[in-house]
């Protein structure tokens, strides 16, 4: 008699890896009063100056209403300046204060730690060979990697 064939399990580990990946993450920013929704954010308004509030809601895939949680928190923190965009009063301007580009480089660092701990078992050729893969699969489902898109409310379901 035939052993049925195991179903190939790459996709749940992947999910348990990035589950694992999001949780080392969240623990490397929290000493720093981050977490992974306002590391990302830091990200894409570092990249973007003078981005609008609605458009930062966009790129983290969350409703604008959170975001405003999200931008008044980090404007708190003294992370953030909001101003009036002169062109269009409905709007606010978001860019990152000195305060804030000093936790980018925090952020950088939580990074690397984070990939030392999760690829620590590989070899160096083994990681560059794995990370080209992963970064294919990412860009082929339109994933950002800069970003935890939903604040982790199932992330990338369509």
């Amino acid at each position: 008699m035939d052993t049925p064939r195991r179903p190939e399990r790459t996709g749940f580990l992947l999910s348990q890896l990035g589950s694992f990946a999001a949780a080392r993450f969240a623990e490397l920013v929290k000493p720093a009063g981050l977490t992974p929704a306002t590391a990302g954010a830091l990200r894409i308004l570092a990249r973007n100056p003078g981005l609008s509030q609605r458009a930062l809601a966009d790129r983290l895939g969350a409703v604008p209403s959170r975001v405003v949680v999200l931008v008044d928190a980090l404007e708190n923190a003294g992370l953030v300046s909001r101003t009036r965009d002169p062109d269009d009063r409905r709007h606010h301007r978001l860019d990152l204060t000195d305060a804030g580009r000093a936790a980018l480089q925090g952020l950088r660092a939580a990074a690397e730690q984070q990939n030392a701990d999760i690829l620590g078992p590989l070899d160096p050729a083994e990681r560059e060979a794995f990370a080209a893969l992963i970064s294919r699969l990412a860009t082929a489902h339109g994933i950002d990697p800069d970003v935890h898109r939903g604040f982790g409310d199932h992330p990338h379901a369509r």
